[in-house]
């Protein structure tokens, strides 16, 4: 099992809400900029959404904004992305990335592919007309 584990994808119609959950198994979980990237077929990857685990700062694509809610929940060492009034164009692979963030400022949690060390195996969301 990896660092990272991710769940929660699947296919939903236009409208339609879902919640991805990624598991981390490494590092204090407080202590972590945790982000969710997407990568639909022929384009190029997206970075969604980040949070710093350690206050619960959170950034938002504009994409994204008012549709999508980045969580934690420290006990069970897992951030989630909530998902509501899906489109056709946020069908993708959904990958949980993290790095970690000790003594980093929070403002420096974005989700900029090149920051992050580790990456989940991926969850496919397909979201239809």
């Amino acid at each position: 099992q990896g660092a990272l584990v991710e769940s929660g994808g699947g296919s939903v119609q236009a409208g339609g809400s879902l919640t991805l959950s990624c598991a981390a198994s490494i590092y204090p979980f407080s202590t972590n900029c945790m982000a969710w990237f997407r990568q639909a077929p022929g384009k190029e990857r997206e970075g969604v959404a980040a949070i710093y685990t350690a206050r619960g700062n959170t950034y938002y694509a504009d994409f994204v904004k008012g549709r999508f809610t980045i969580s934690q929940d420290n006990a069970k060492k897992t951030v989630y992305l909530q998902m509501i009034s899906l489109k056709p164009e946020d069908t993708a692979m959904y990958s949980c990335a993290l790095y970690r963030a000790f003594g980093r400022s929070p403002e420096a949690c974005r989700p900029r592919y090149s920051d992050f060390t580790y990456w989940g195996q991926g969850t496919q969301v397909t979201v239809s007309s």
